[in-house]
């Protein structure tokens, strides 16, 4: 599909059990299943045993796809959360998770906790089952049963860590089964940094089936019929009103805003490949972004954020589709002076440090920015890509450093560096800046719900950035009321202070040494 148009048809597209969406074991042979391996051996050795298991070849991709460095993986959540995040908000999407109950458990209840309403499918094992292949078709029967084309599109399985080091080999099962599709997908946390990265896994995953489909004849429309002009998909999760504010940024260029991938529907992923260019929102989503130019499109990064963000998306995206400079120029004097009144009534005056895993840090710090705040430092756990070029120059043109695949370390040494008037990051930064009385919000759940776009994300950001800024002087009352509590080992009421005994500590800490040492030399034998 790398010159025509998708074809659609009327009703949904059979998929083709031949399609070479996955390789195979060599003769169809499964892999040598290890046993003893369990979350506790370490990201080296799990890593080992896949590699050993004949996974190499997804994890070589993973480390093209999702690099690294300069830093190890980030502390975040567990990445397959990611993956499991985008099958649950599918329509007509079984999901199922292959991997240690523990971790099934946890992410089941992060899921519901943030509002899945969906069925969590998982499938146990142990030891023996493991070893003799056996988890592979228990996987392969609830495959089977879950197969019902009048409940559902596709069947998606996720491996965890163990069955991934343990080689299972998700690539054999069938492509699809009574016209349900089944994706595959390993999504170990040696292999996946962040659980952002994941979603990218399962959509690049999807994205790739719908693209195979879509080569080979006609496929089933969008719910809402078949966009009459040119639209633009927008990759990365977003807020729900920023794609309809998108679209009318878009509507003076000729071009309306199409599906937000990852998508909700399957039928959706056909209308995603079916657009004039792709705004990498989101610009991590590396396999995405790879299907999407197998397919012959054009992939802009960066987003309309702010008066000079918006100017320079809406020109870029103008470009990439020829659309003719009267037109652009036409959409800059609609919004631009919008956006400039917006960030004119809504001023943000204070130092502020960002950091987070989501991968919109950079547009978020560049709002920031031109709606008056100094922000010093901009921490994501995302990588570095192509597609963030532009607004990482731009932050740098403007004094901030900003760090790629940033750690937990990284932004509290910012914190301390900076001394911001609001720390806005994830968790333990939120809590760490409290503890010292600096004002803080949590970037996912108080800056990520909210719209970032157009005139509507200058005002809806500085509202609650502003009031947090004012919170300093209570903070500060907080902070004189409970002094003398203590901290650390001292934290609480106490008759007599606790006395520090870091030589615990430290003789516990070669205790540890010492059996990581012997375990490596028994592994050695």
């Amino acid at each position: 599909m790398t010159t025509r148009e998708v074809l659609y048809a009327g009703e949904p597209a059979t998929p083709d059990p031949t399609l070479p969406l996955e390789p195979t074991a060599p003769g169809g042979a499964l892999p040598v299943l290890q046993d003893g391996l369990g979350c506790h051996a370490g990201a080296d050795t799990l890593r080992a045993a896949a590699e050993a298991a004949g996974k190499s070849a997804v994890l070589e991709q993973y480390a093209k796809d999702y690099p690294k460095g300069p830093h190890d993986q980030p502390q975040s959540m567990c990445p397959a959360f990611g993956s499991l995040r985008v099958g649950l908000r599918m329509r007509r999407t079984a999901t199922v998770l292959s991997g240690s109950a523990c971790c099934v458990y946890g992410l089941s209840f992060t899921s519901h906790f943030y509002g899945a309403r969906r069925t969590v499918g998982y499938v146990p094992f142990n030891s023996e089952t493991l070893v003799t292949g056996k988890l592979f078709e228990d996987i392969r029967e609830s495959v089977y049963q879950l197969a019902d084309p009048a409940k559902y599109d596709a069947v998606v399985i996720i491996n965890l860590c163990v069955p991934t080091a343990s080689g299972v080999p998700l690539q054999l099962l069938p492509k699809q089964i009574n016209g349900v599709r089944i994706i595959g997908i390993d999504v170990p946390g040696f292999g996946v940094p962040t659980h952002a990265e994941a979603k990218d896994v399962l959509a690049g995953a999807m994205l790739r089936y719908a693209r195979l489909e879509a080569e080979q004849g006609p496929v089933q429309a969008p719910r809402g019929g078949v966009s009459a002009t040119p639209t633009v998909t927008l990759l990365g999760e977003m807020f729900p009103a920023d794609p309809v504010g998108i679209g009318m940024l878009l509507e003076p260029l000729g071009l309306a805003a199409g599906p937000s991938v990852p998508t909700r529907e399957w039928r959706d992923l056909y209308a995603a490949l079916d657009c004039a260019v792709v705004g990498a929102i989101h610009p991590f989503y590396t396999a995405s972004i790879r299907e999407f130019e197998a397919a012959g499109r054009t992939v802009v990064g960066s987003g309309p954020v702010g008066v000079e963000g918006t100017a320079a998306w809406l020109q870029a995206i103008g470009d990439a589709c020829g659309t003719s400079q009267k037109a652009i120029d036409s959409a800059k004097q609609k919004f631009l002076p919008a956006i400039q009144g917006a960030l004119a009534r809504f001023p943000v005056k204070g130092r502020i440090t960002l950091s987070g895993y989501e991968g919109s840090e950079l547009l978020v710090a560049r709002l920031l920015v031109e709606s008056g705040a100094e922000v010093p430092y901009v921490g994501s756990a995302c990588p570095r890509t192509p597609w963030s070029d532009a607004d990482r120059a731009w932050l740098e043109a403007h004094g901030t450093h900003v760090q790629f695949r940033a750690s937990l370390e990284n932004d509290l040494a910012a914190m301390e560096a900076f001394q911001p008037d609001l720390a806005v990051g994830t968790t333990p930064v939120v809590q760490a800046a409290k503890e010292k009385a600096i004002p803080a919000l949590y970037f996912t759940n108080l800056i990520s719900a909210r719209p970032l776009f157009g005139p509507a994300g200058a005002g809806s950001l500085a509202q609650v950035v502003n009031g947090a800024l004012r919170n300093k002087d209570r903070f500060t009352r907080f902070k004189r009321f409970f002094a003398g509590v203590g901290e650390g080992h001292a934290a609480g009421v106490w008759e007599d202070v606790p006395e520090d005994r870091p030589e615990f500590r430290e003789h516990y800490r070669r205790h540890l040494a010492k059996q990581a040492a012997k375990k490596k030399a028994e592994d050695m034998v």
